[in-house]
């Protein structure tokens, strides 16, 4: 974190919600490893990021993980208590809020969840 950071036109109670929902997939699906938090600015944006060295996620799942209730492997999700509607209601909260998620993932190594929000 660099405390030269600029700040953002945010809701803090919502970026606090799309942390917990990153954050907590991370925590869920690397059981062994590292998760990090990023934080930089690029042009007029703000970006964060969540990195884990976890399960990953299989290329042909990427385009669906932000959609509602859809999983990638369903009997993984119902023994960790996922729902299958944080990521979508995070995409939901960053786009309301004028920013734009992402995620590069792959099965076995890892992944990296992104987030940008406009510069105040």
């Amino acid at each position: 974190y660099d405390p030269n950071t600029p700040q953002v036109m945010a809701d803090p109670a919502r970026v606090e919600q799309v942390l917990v929902n990153l954050i907590g997939n991370a925590i869920r699906y690397t059981p062994s490893g590292f998760i990090k938090l990023r934080v930089w600015q690029e042009d007029t944006w703000v970006w964060v990021a969540v990195v884990d060295t976890g399960m990953g996620i299989a290329q042909a799942d990427l385009p669906h993980v932000f959609e509602r209730f859809w999983r990638a492997d369903r009997s993984r999700d119902r023994h960790s208590g996922g729902t299958g509607i944080g990521l979508a209601i995070s995409r939901r909260l960053v786009e309301l809020q004028g920013g734009m998620i992402t995620v590069q993932s792959e099965l076995g190594k890892g992944s990296t969840f992104r987030f940008s929000l406009p510069i105040a």
